[in-house]
């Protein structure tokens, strides 16, 4: 019997969780993406804190409405790495949680580059 879309990410989640890990130096940037939105976190593993967060959810994100998910995933990246480097946090560790490196999560990881951060 074959694996549901979302029970395969989930295998793949904790796969990649095994070889990932955030430190108060370099966290790991956790990203979450729904059907409405996209919503990422900076998160210390050994303190078990969220050090940063963003989403598509954000006052001046959401204010946006003939923009496009990617165009919204890219805006989530770029205000999560002005945020992370408002913090003193330059270099991170990608976990894109079981999504392929595709599309939102793409966008986001770029314009995170984009802004300055390193991963």
């Amino acid at each position: 019997m074959s694996l549901s879309k979302q029970q395969r990410r989930i295998r793949i989640k904790y796969r990649v969780r095994k070889h990932v890990s955030g430190s108060p130096e370099e966290p790991r940037m956790n990203v979450f993406r729904s059907n409405k939105g996209i919503y990422v976190q900076l998160i210390d593993d050994i303190s078990e804190a969220t050090l940063v967060s963003a989403s598509s959810l954000n006052k001046d994100i959401a204010e946006k409405k003939s923009i496009t998910k990617i165009e919204q995933a890219g805006l989530v990246g770029k205000l999560i790495a002005e945020k992370a480097i408002e913090k003193g946090i330059t270099k991170v560790v990608f976990d894109r949680n079981g999504y392929l490196y595709h599309g939102r999560v793409k966008a986001l990881a770029e314009e995170a580059r984009k802004a300055g951060l390193k991963f």
